[in-house]
């Protein structure tokens, strides 16, 4: 899909000679369009259940969740986390889970075979001082509390109470939302010096949105270069038609 986006970008961009966009800079704004149109799955589906809740949404091939929810689906990660000392471990991330965390969901603690024993509320670091205190909504085993604390080169999750450590043989899984992988348009460059899409270079990669998000990508990358080549006309285009696109949902 990404060199359909990019043949189509280039198309509307030099239509009337408005300038050329190089490859680096073209991964740069597809990286930029593909992070703004999954941050906007999560708000229209919350504005979809909402709109469920009050009786506006249809059903069968009117139900606009089930491909909402299907493409947030193919970020979710089921992962085990690496135990930092006693009752921290380390949040999700490149280095220990081999991808970042965009939203946790759920934190389990297993036993020793593995069988989850409870899954663990979320705390501020205030509240849980304050939960700690009291002996009737202190965390305990069968309701457990975490922490989410960084500092600044690691992040770790912070399990309450803190018998619900790696010495007392308890694990730690992870539920999250991981962030879509950086596309890359690669190439080879041809005789005359211009670059040719090659998809065998070990560093592509194609968007991690669905096909029909093709038409999207193309208008919020026309966005991102209308600014660059200062064109105000090709950025208008773009948020013209995708002003149009949101009329029509």
């Amino acid at each position: 899909m990404i060199n359909s986006v990019r043949n189509t970008v280039l198309s509307v961009i030099n239509k009337n000679n408005y300038g050329y966009i190089t490859p680096a800079d073209f991964n740069l704004y597809a990286k930029q369009a593909q992070m703004e149109l999954y941050e906007e799955y999560y708000s229209t589906y919350n504005k979809i259940i909402n709109m469920e809740n009050a009786r506006m949404s249809g059903t069968d091939y009117a139900d606009m969740e089930q491909p909402i929810a299907e493409t947030l689906e193919s970020f979710l990660v089921t992962s085990n986390l690496s135990n930092d000392s006693n009752n921290t471990w380390f949040a999700p991330s490149i280095s220990t889970t081999g991808s970042d965390a965009y939203m946790i969901l759920r934190v389990d603690c297993l036993d020793s075979t593995g069988a989850r024993v409870a899954t663990a509320e979320k705390a501020s670091n205030a509240r849980i001082m304050m939960l700690s205190d009291s002996n009737l909504t202190g965390p305990s085993l069968m309701y457990p509390a975490y922490t989410y604390e960084s500092n600044g080169t690691a992040s770790t999750i912070v399990l309450y109470p803190d018998t619900i450590s790696d010495t007392n043989n308890y694990d730690v899984r992870c539920v999250y939302f991981t962030f879509p992988r950086d596309p890359k348009w690669t190439y080879i460059t041809i005789g005359n010096g211009e670059p040719m899409f090659d998809q065998s270079q070990p560093d592509y990669q194609d968007f991690d949105l669905p096909l029909e998000d093709e038409y999207k990508l193309v208008v919020k990358i026309l966005q991102y270069a209308g600014v660059s080549i200062r064109e105000q006309e090709v950025a208008a285009y773009a948020i013209g038609q995708e002003q149009s696109q949101q009329q029509q949902q």
